[in-house]
């Protein structure tokens, strides 16, 4: 009988296995594959994260880098370097999620890999999870398996509001790596194609965040990756994924249960950022559950009205500029990514900050006034 069962060894389920059991907690992660295992992603993340852990992450990252491309269709480049703003982080996430877990492991919590989840099932006080190396218990369960994942179905969460986006990715490897992150704007709608440089290659992927027409991503990334690199991203595996982009408020919690990482939709409508809201997702999906068993009723509960106001407030307005900027996609790269600014405040927003919600109303306005020539 452990205190909490943790479906998922993403960055929501490592990080809340971590505080778990750094408060002591019996905690089991389950994880259908074995670590480390692959996962696509570009692998952007703020540092502001190690805020909210006491380990050093300098293991687990690939490269750092402050300095920014931005293209329109190939042409018209600008470039920005954030001289006053700590280094991303670009991170592989089979080498950064397995060290999250592998730190939640040295605060007691037991890893349990290649054992695919197969059903769940509420027994009087206690969830039963049937896996398939055997039957395993818990008082409490956080569901972390993901965009893919069969938890929050299983669970009740059968309407929620979700959108599900599309992405494409190749890993090329390359000895002539220019630590720099591109991003291309025309080639896609409702999008952006990204490369994200790592130590030893890029991570090229190409996704849409607000819906539309189909497009052939993979003629897109080889336009891309020719264009632009000089790669034949035909040479490489690619790898397609869904993302599961917050589409409004919901009930992350029920019976003894809470949803976390993108099960709980917690991807940026915007940027598609989705490490650094998944690793806040657990964590608070953690405080809420060592609540739980400390005795406070509303718990779980609360753990909704936190995301809630701490993170869905921000993504409304997020979603509202995200609604703007990919309409008029042309018009936002000329009257807004082109300036400077507009990285410091991005960068800002990506570290805590700064919040969608001081800039939004004024961005929309410039966008708007842009296009009408004021």
């Amino acid at each position: 009988m452990f205190d909490c069962i943790i479906v998922g060894a993403g960055p929501a389920g490592g990080s809340a296995a971590y505080h778990l059991a750094k408060q002591g907690r019996s905690v089991l992660i389950l994880e259908k594959d074995a670590l480390p295992r692959y996962k696509p992603c570009g692998g952007g993340v703020s540092p502001s994260i190690a805020q909210w852990f006491d380990f050093d992450f300098s293991p687990a990252i690939s490269c750092r880098t402050n300095t920014f491309r931005y293209t329109w269709n190939l042409e018209d480049p600008v470039d920005v370097q954030l001289e006053d703003q700590e280094p991303i982080w670009m991170v592989r996430r089979d080498i950064f999620d397995h060290f999250i877990v592998q730190q939640a492991q040295k605060q007691g919590a037991e890893l349990r890999d290649n054992t695919a989840v197969t059903g769940i099932e509420f027994k009087i006080d206690r969830w039963q999870v049937t896996t398939a190396n055997g039957i395993v218990e818990g008082k409490y369960l956080i569901a972390a398996d993901g965009a893919k994942g069969n938890m929050a179905k299983w669970l009740g969460f059968k309407d929620r509001k979700r959108r599900l986006a599309g992405a494409l990715e190749v890993e090329a490897t390359n000895d002539s790596v220019v630590n720099t992150i591109h991003l291309e704007f025309g080639l896609v709608k409702n999008g952006y194609i990204w490369n994200f440089p790592k130590a030893d290659g890029y991570s090229i992927g190409i996704g849409t965040f607000r819906g539309g027409e189909a497009q052939d991503f993979k003629k897109i990334l080889d336009v891309y990756g020719k264009g632009a690199f000089g790669i034949d991203i035909n040479n490489f595996k690619q790898y397609g994924h869904p993302l599961c982009v917050w589409d409004g408020d919901q009930k992350l919690h029920t019976q003894n249960a809470l949803l976390a990482g993108e099960a709980a939709c917690v991807v940026d409508p915007l940027t598609a950022e989705g490490i650094r809201p998944s690793i806040f997702s657990g964590i608070k999906a953690a405080g809420a559950i060592h609540a739980a068993l400390s005795g406070t009723t509303n718990a779980l509960e609360n753990y909704t009205a936190e995301m809630t106001n701490e993170w869905g407030s921000e993504m409304k307005w997020a979603q509202r500029l995200a609604g703007a900027f990919y309409q008029f996609p042309k018009v936002s790269y000329k009257a807004g990514i082109k300036k400077p600014s507009a990285s410091v405040m991005m960068a800002k927003i990506l570290s805590g900050e700064l919040s969608y919600s001081e800039i939004t109303t004024k961005a929309i306005k410039k966008l708007s006034g842009s296009m009408f020539g004021k």
